[in-house]
């Protein structure tokens, strides 16, 4: 069982989709990858989930990846005394940290020192999903004044973002801990950060999951932005998390800032996921509005690796419409002829190294003799994702030994993962990767392939030999 596209689709799970039946609609609608949103449910809920994905996987015999959404900081309000109040344009309002002092139409509590501690004046504070915008006129470690810039109603709770400073807070909280420990017992493939503002954040969750999956960081933070380079180079996957990415920046320059990230990661060879909204109507209608497709089709010829479902397969009325539109269109546009011209023109020089040196050498092969497939031996992953990064015309299959592998692969474009047994040598592995070709469907007798594998077998990051082999 293959899918007819490249781009892959992540789907999130939630009460829409809440048991076997839901989950498996989903998976033959077109999902590769699921998503555990831990901002909502409980561990009992996403243990089940998973155990659901892990059978699924079984019975189809498909690697399937799940991606563990961490909640990350939240940063909220207080509660007001008498309900709701309204804001005015102009007015003075006070943020403080007494929690425990309901709030009125002149101050509310702002439990978190970390904020005060990075404010200063002329700062901008968004609440309620950038709805209302303060900007800082006093302030201390305790208390700030602020003016009222964009005035409306306030309610209790309500979320702060705070776009134009670094705030001294680490992405991971309490609750992420316990939350990842108990992902990392489930074998999870994919951890997804939220709240990153600098390098050294990704790290710190890569010190704790010690390999056993991989991190994505979500790029939601315009302090993200400014180190998006070095911040794909720590990360092993990126979102672009468009929904406080929109809040905390203006709206106009969010599809510059995709179309940069999205590229900057075909560079660095990083999957990269484009998320949020993406076919948000379909939440209460059984289509998407052209607009929605458009957004959907821009992040496919641009070379995302997948786009990704929230609240349409997690809460909507139309999970598995979303999924099965979200399928035709990509497969629509990757069958566009301007498709191929868009992903060729926009690929990035390989770097100057061996892994990337036979990446590019099989991208010329294979057009050269119209190759049926590429064929990646590998342990980590890592052969097959410099494999990825040139988006060659034919399609991936990534072979590979270990399970994990497997499912981790399933995120990237254009891969198709197979897990196999250890295999002794070269010919050993080329006779493994025609038969493979040859019983997954992709190529028939006499067709040529493309094989890339590291020498010794198992060394992370030893792409270094390139094989042509005939089915």
């Amino acid at each position: 069982m293959h899918r007819n596209r490249k781009a892959k689709i992540v789907a999130t799970l939630g009460p829409a989709t809440p048991d076997r039946v839901g989950i498996e609609a989903l998976f033959n609608a077109g999902v590769d990858v699921f998503r555990l949103n831990f901002s909502h449910g409980s561990h009992e809920d996403h243990k089940a989930r998973a155990q659901i994905i892990r059978d699924l996987e079984r019975d189809s015999g498909r690697p399937v990846g799940i991606l563990l959404d961490l909640q990350g900081p939240k940063l909220r309000v207080g509660t007001f005394a008498k309900g709701p109040i309204r804001l005015e344009a102009g007015q003075t309002f006070e943020l403080d940290l007494l929690r425990d002092k309901a709030g009125d139409t002149a101050r509310v509590a702002l439990p978190h020192p970390e904020i005060f501690a990075a404010l200063k004046v002329g700062s901008d504070l968004l609440l309620d999903d950038g709805r209302i915008r303060l900007r800082v006129e006093r302030c201390d470690e305790k208390s700030a004044t602020t003016r009222v810039i964009t005035g409306g109603p306030l309610s209790d709770r309500k979320g702060v973002n705070v776009p134009d400073v670094v705030l001294p807070l680490s992405a991971m909280t309490e609750k992420d801990r316990a939350d990842l420990e108990f992902g990392l017992k489930l074998d999870v493939d994919w951890i997804a950060l939220s709240f990153v503002q600098r390098p050294e954040d990704i790290e710190e969750v890569k010190a704790i999951v010690a390999g056993r999956a991989g991190v994505i960081a979500k790029l939601e933070k315009p302090a993200a932005i400014a180190q998006l380079d070095a911040i794909v180079e720590a990360a092993d996957a990126i979102m672009v998390a468009r929904g406080d990415l929109g809040v905390e920046m203006p709206a106009e320059q969010v599809p510059s800032i995709q179309k940069r990230i999205v590229r900057q990661c075909r560079r660095m060879g990083r999957p990269v996921i484009v998320a949020t909204q993406m076919l948000d109507s379909m939440v209460a209608a059984p289509v998407p509005t052209r607009a929605e497709a458009s957004d959907v089709a821009t992040a496919i010829y641009d070379g995302a690796d997948a786009v990704m479902l929230s609240a349409e397969s997690a809460s909507g009325q139309y999970p598995v419409e979303a999924v099965q539109i979200m399928d035709r269109i990509i497969c629509q546009t990757e069958a566009d002829p301007y498709y191929r011209e868009a992903i060729d023109a926009s690929r990035t020089p390989a770097g100057r190294n061996e892994a990337d040196a036979i990446g590019c050498a099989m991208r010329n092969v294979t057009g050269i003799i119209q190759a049926a497939a590429t064929v990646a031996y590998t342990t980590t992953g890592g052969s097959a994702l410099h494999m990825a990064r040139e988006r060659p015309l034919a399609p991936i299959i990534g072979m590979t030994p270990r399970r994990a592998t497997a499912r981790r692969l399933a995120l990237v474009w254009g891969m198709h993962a197979v897990l196999i047994h250890e295999v002794a040598d070269v010919d050993e592995m080329t006779d493994y990767a025609c038969r493979t070709a040859l019983g997954e469907g992709f190529a028939q007798p006499g067709d040529a392939l493309v094989i890339s594998a590291g020498l010794p077998f198992g060394t992370p990051g030893a792409t270094n030999i390139l094989r042509i082999a005939r089915v």
